[in-house]
C-alpha cells in the first residue's frame, strides 16, 4: 500500500511532559501506520505510553504535556500543524475516542440525551430534533433498551457496561474515520467485556471504521487486531500479526506478558509475573528501556536502545536477543563451513 493510502501515518514521534522534577519523556520516537477499516492494538503496562500516544494524536494532552518532535499525519497532512479550531473540528467528526472510565467521562448533572445531542449539534448542521433522532437511533445500534427512555436517564442511573455503551454511542455519532478506545473494558466485568469488543467490531464492519484499541490486556485483543504494537517505556519494542506477537514472541517483555495471562493448559502452574518495578521515565537508561527489569539482559542492552529487527514476515522486534541469535547461527554455519 502507498504512503497517501494510509488514513493515518505518525513518525518518530516523541511527546514529554515538562514537570518540576524535570522532563517526562513518555514517547520515544514511535513509528506506525493505519490502514481504513483496520484494527491496530497496542499493548503495554501502566506508564507505557500508550494512553499518551492516543492523546497526543487528538491533541488533547495536559497542559504540561506537548509534542517534542515528530508527524501525525491524517490523509497525509500534518495535524500537529493546525490551529485549535481545525483540531476542534478533527475531534469527534474525523477522530474519535472513547475513554477508560465512562463514569468520569459522561458529565454527571447532564442527560445521556443531552450528552449526546451536543456532540451531534457540535460536529454536524443537525437541528435539535435531528440530533435527537440521531442520538436515539446511535443508543438502538449499541444495544441499548428503551433508548428513547434513557436519553432521559442520568449516567448515574446506568450500569458499567450500559455507561460504556453510551460513551460508544456518542463517539461513533459523527460517522469518524478513526475510533481510539482507551482501556475501554478495564472496569467491566468478563461477560460485558465480551459484549461491547463484539460490538465494536460489528459497527466497524457496518460503519467501515479503522480502530486503534489501547490495552494493558494482550487477551482482550487477541482476536481482533490486523496488527499489535507492543510499548514499554514510551517505545514499540514489538510489533506483528496476533499470530506473530502470539505464538513466537521475539521480544523478552512480550514473552513477560504472555507468561502472565492464565491459560487453560497451565492451570496447574503459577502465574510468572514480570520482575521490578515499571521504568522512572524521568530517568531513562542509556540503552534498552526494559534492560533494568530483564533476565537475559547482556552488556550491550546496558549501553545502546536496539535496532527494530525482522524476525520474521510482517513481524519486528527491538531486542539485541534477536541479533545475538543471528550471530550465532552464522558463527555456527561457519564453524560447519571450515
Amino acid at each position: 500500500m502507498s504512503d497517501n493510502e494510509f488514513l493515518l501515518e505518525v513518525e518518530n514521534l516523541h511527546t514529554s511532559f515538562f514537570t518540576d522534577s524535570g522532563e517526562v519523556k513518555a514517547v520515544n520516537g514511535i513509528s506506525f501506520k493505519l490502514e481504513p477499516g483496520k484494527t491496530l492494538g497496542i499493548v503495554g503496562e501502566s506508564g507505557s505510553g500508550k494512553s499518551v500516544t492516543a492523546y497526543s494524536i487528538m491533541q488533547i494532552l495536559a497542559e504540561t504535556g506537548r509534542i517534542v518532535e515528530g508527524n501525525v499525519l491524517y490523509r497525509g497532512e500534518d495535524i500537529t500543524q493546525w490551529s485549535e479550531k481545525q483540531m476542534a473540528n478533527f475531534r469527534g467528526s474525523k477522530v474519535s475516542i472513547i475513554f477508560q472510565d465512562p463514569m468520569t467521562s459522561l458529565n454527571p448533572v447532564f442527560t445521556v440525551g443531552y450528552q449526546l445531542e451536543e456532540a451531534v449539534l457540535l460536529h454536524t448542521n443537525k437541528s435539535k430534533s435531528e440530533a435527537r433522532e440521531r442520538a436515539i437511533e446511535m443508543l438502538t445500534l449499541v444495544g441499548v433498551n428503551e433508548p428513547a427512555s434513557r436519553m432521559k436517564q442520568y449516567p448515574h442511573e446506568l450500569s458499567g457496561g450500559m455507561r460504556q455503551r453510551v460513551m460508544i454511542a456518542m463517539a461513533l455519532c459523527c460517522e469518524p474515520d478513526i475510533l481510539i478506545a482507551d482501556e475501554p473494558t478495564t472496569a467491566l466485568d468478563v461477560t460485558i467485556q465480551a459484549q461491547i469488543l463484539e460490538l465494536m467490531q460489528e459497527l466497524q464492519k457496518k460503519m467501515g471504521m479503522a480502530i486503534i484499541m489501547v490495552t494493558h490486556d494482550l487477551g482482550v485483543i487477541a482476536s481482533m487486531c490486523d496488527e499489535i504494537l507492543v510499548m514499554y517505556g514510551g517505545r514499540i519494542c514489538e510489533r506483528g500479526t496476533a499470530d506473530a506477537i502470539f505464538y513466537n514472541p521475539a521480544h523478552e517483555y512480550t514473552k513477560g506478558l504472555l507468561r502472565s495471562i492464565p491459560r487453560k493448559e497451565t492451570m496447574d502452574k503459577k502465574l510468572v509475573p514480570i520482575g521490578g518495578t515499571p521504568i522512572n521515565l524521568l530517568q531513562m537508561p542509556k540503552g534498552c528501556a526494559f534492560c533494568p527489569r530483564c533476565d537475559a539482559a547482556m552488556k550491550i542492552c546496558l549501553e545502546e536502545i536496539p535496532p527494530e529487527y525482522w524476525v520474521g514476515d510482517d513481524h519486528l522486534a527491538s531486542c539485541w536477543m534477536n541479533i545475538k541469535d543471528l550471530y550465532d547461527v552464522k558463527a555456527q554455519e561457519e564453524a560447519k563451513n571450515e
